[in-house]
């Protein structure tokens, strides 16, 4: 089944009042901008995509303070947005309380958890089983054995990408080194690219040869450092390869645009519930192009494909931090 068909199926025909009324979607990006090359970039794409494909239009807005998430979603609620679409878990809280506010609003967030809102649609991802598959990638590529984790704002989701990178590290080589840091416990984490880079530089100087990250912009510094020590980053949200050829072994994709076009493209039909994107259906892969085909061997394809078969049928469950905010393996 397709990404699109799961959140299709999650919509239910509302009131033909409703769906009389044809306003523009909207779509409120998290700290950190639209261009951080990852999470919100992808988003981003997502909006472009539905605007191309359809040649309709939509509203935006990039926060640059925590105390405009409450004001930009009633800002585009009275406006007559439909559906507002928000991009981060931050947006949680605040929705719960806006979106009672305006009943006949559709609303979708990603990463996001509002329960019992019929109103809003919560967009989720298994990213722990794709961080596995890129951890395998690192233990496999890695010529010292220790490899490194840098996260973004410290944060359940944030440690369900790192739990899961480590069992995938482990499941390859038990004896291996993880060196693990977050950036920040503040939202600045993922904006910071200078602190990503630091934290880069001394993960190498203890021997990292691999680095993923789960940070938003500030991976851009990560990604920056790894090639200059020249050893080899792993991007995520995005397919990231392309920012230093040669240098990202891979990138964990997490299709965010996806989720964004196909609630944009409900439209004012969006209902609420939960639509989880997995590797199953698309919505979490590792990205192979031209710019990493010459670092990754066939052999190592084929083991995470093994890997990803398996869990796909059930057959490996990788542990999702979130499900009692601990990891297994260290």
């Amino acid at each position: 089944m397709n990404i699109r068909k799961i959140i299709s199926s999650a919509a239910a025909i509302v009131s033909l009042s409703a769906i009389s009324v044809f306003a523009d979607p909207a779509i409120i990006y998290d700290l950190g901008g639209k261009f951080d090359k990852s999470f919100n970039e992808m988003a981003y794409t997502g909006a472009e995509r539905w605007k191309a494909d359809t040649g309709g239009n939509y509203r935006e807005i990039e926060l640059s303070s925590e105390a405009q998430r409450e004001q930009a979603l009633r800002r585009f609620a009275e406006a007559g947005n439909n559906p507002i679409v928000m991009a981060g878990f931050a947006f949680s809280t605040v929705l719960g309380e806006v979106a009672k506010d305006y009943p006949d609003t559709r609303f979708a967030v990603i990463d996001g958890y509002v329960p019992d809102q019929s109103n809003v649609l919560n967009i989720g991802f298994t990213e722990h089983t794709g961080s596995y598959l890129v951890g395998m990638m690192a233990a496999m590529k890695s010529e010292t054995g220790i490899v490194g984790f840098v996260g973004g704002m410290d944060i359940p989701i944030i440690s369900r990408f790192g739990c899961g990178y480590v069992q995938g590290v482990k499941a390859v080589n038990p004896d291996a080194t993880i060196i693990y840091n977050m950036t920040g416990t503040t939202p600045s984490a993922w904006n910071d690219p200078v602190k990503g880079g630091e934290l880069t530089k001394a993960q190498v100087s203890q021997g990292a040869d691999v680095v993923y990250h789960a940070a938003g912009g500030t991976g851009v510094g990560v990604l920056q450092a790894a090639a200059d020590a020249g050893i080899l980053g792993i991007g995520v949200d995005s397919n990231q390869n392309y920012m230093h050829p040669g240098k990202v072994l891979t990138s964990m994709v997490k299709r965010v645009d996806t989720g964004v076009y196909d609630s944009f493209k409900a439209g004012a039909n969006l209902a609420g519930g939960f639509a989880t994107l997995s590797l199953g259906n698309g919505g979490i892969s590792y990205a192979m192009d031209e710019h990493n085909a010459h670092l990754v061997s066939a052999d190592m394809v084929a083991a995470v494909e093994a890997a990803k078969a398996k869990i796909v049928s059930g057959e490996l469950a990788v542990h999702d931090y979130m499900s009692d905010s601990s990891c297994p393996v260290k």
